[in-house]
């Protein structure tokens, strides 16, 4: 009897048997792409990793591509190596001057270690909502510290590099790396809003006030310092030589009345070697 006859007589023994050979196949053999990294479980125990994230791996050569694996025996999890992110919206946050915010903010993370993810939380969306309730902590942590005025200003960067830190730390054990950590928006609400910018623009014009005061103070102090260094100059030079000091002094005075700026020149009708003419007689300089 040959193969046409038994398939004729036996179709529907053959067709199980191909349903068999394909679930065999498909339970042994498993395409493994670029993007995923697989575990092979025996039992529910790690036995290998196939694939895993390495930063210094070159696509396509990688050990990416068809997996084998003992049917009935040994599973395959397949667990994302490329850049995943988490995100929170209207995060209700206490800043440390007793504002409340409302928080937006995002958090890009990237499975480097899939042996320990499986062994401490299992699957990927538990991983996600994990690391949600995590950055949402860390937010609470450094903004709690801050002031709702710092968020406004260049200080915005250092802060959420200290939540990335905060969050890295925390995401070890699950073995991820936190790659960015970004807020999006920090708001006040409606009711509270306008009496808090009222707020921070009255303590605002009062540093501007007190900044001005203490201006005018240290130009008072600078000018009473040359004043007096001044005064100490003339004298000094009045006890070297009085008479030469007398003319410059008439000097500068001549040049004041006679140099005036925005009137004519004035008339003096004085002997020009008495009186405030006397520098210009015989005896002047």
């Amino acid at each position: 009897m040959g193969m046409v006859d038994y398939v004729t007589r036996h179709p529907v023994r053959i067709a199980l048997s191909l349903l068999a050979l394909a679930v065999i196949a498909s339970m042994t053999f498993t395409v493994v792409p670029e993007t995923k990294q697989g575990l092979i479980l025996r039992y529910g125990q790690i036995e290998r990793e196939v694939n895993p994230w390495s930063p210094r791996e070159r696509f396509g050569a990688t050990g990416a591509g068809l997996v084998a694996r003992i049917p009935f025996v040994e599973q395959i999890k397949l667990i994302d190596k490329t850049v995943m992110g988490v995100t929170l919206d209207n995060q209700p946050v206490l800043s440390s001057d007793q504002l409340s915010m409302q928080v937006d903010a995002y958090a890009r993370f990237r499975i480097t270690d899939p042996r320990r993810m499986y062994e401490s939380i299992r699957d990927e969306e538990t991983l996600k909502t994990q690391l949600a309730t995590l950055l949402g902590t860390s937010l609470r942590n450094e903004l709690g510290k801050r002031t709702f005025a710092s968020l406004l200003s260049p200080e915005r960067g250092q802060v959420m590099e200290q939540i990335q830190t905060a969050l890295a730390r925390r995401a070890t054990r699950y073995g991820v790396e936190i790659i960015d950590v970004r807020i999006n928006r920090a708001d006040l609400p409606d009711q509270s809003r306008d009496s808090v910018f009222a707020r921070m623009r009255a303590a605002r014009e009062q540093e501007a006030t007190a900044i001005q005061a203490e201006g005018y103070k240290q130009a008072r102090l600078i000018l009473a310092d040359a004043d007096a260094e001044a005064a100490r100059i003339s004298a000094e030079a009045y006890g070297k030589d009085p008479r030469f000091y007398a003319f410059w002094r008439a000097m500068q005075s001549y040049e004041r009345t006679f140099n005036g700026e925005g009137s004519p020149a004035p008339t003096f009708v004085l002997p020009p070697n008495q009186g405030y003419l006397s520098e210009f007689g015989d005896g002047g300089q």
